[in-house]
């Protein structure tokens, strides 16, 4: 079943089952082909975002935690600037991964990946 002519799929011989016709126009899916090199990098930029985004969430949970008592402030406000070092280093892994990957395309332009936060 179709929303109307705007979002028919083409049909006959040889038609593309994944295609989808936009006002008279038909459209294929985008298909990017990267190497497995690139998904080995990107997975490990990956898990080094998430632990630095795990150890961001308990410098500055431990710190909250340790204003509660006067003792303890000094120390709280430790964790607090470690907390803020670690989100210095998100960009800075931002910008190591892109770099990696562009030395690895040979300064080739590789696919849009922004949607992806590390």
């Amino acid at each position: 079943m179709t929303n109307g002519p705007e979002d028919a799929r083409p049909t006959g011989a040889g038609a593309d089952p994944n295609a989808v016709r936009h006002q008279g126009h038909t459209s294929r899916p985008l298909v990017v082909h990267i190497g497995r090199e690139e998904l080995v990098i990107a997975q490990r930029y990956a898990v080094a975002s998430i632990a630095n985004d795990v150890l961001i969430a308990v410098w500055f949970i431990i710190g909250s935690l340790l204003f509660f008592g006067p003792d303890t402030v000094t120390a709280g406000t430790w964790c607090f600037l470690a907390g803020s070092v670690e989100l210095l280093i998100r960009p800075l892994l931002r910008l190591s991964r892109q770099l990696h990957l562009q030395r690895l395309r040979g300064g080739r332009p590789g696919p849009a990946d922004s949607a992806q936060d590390f």
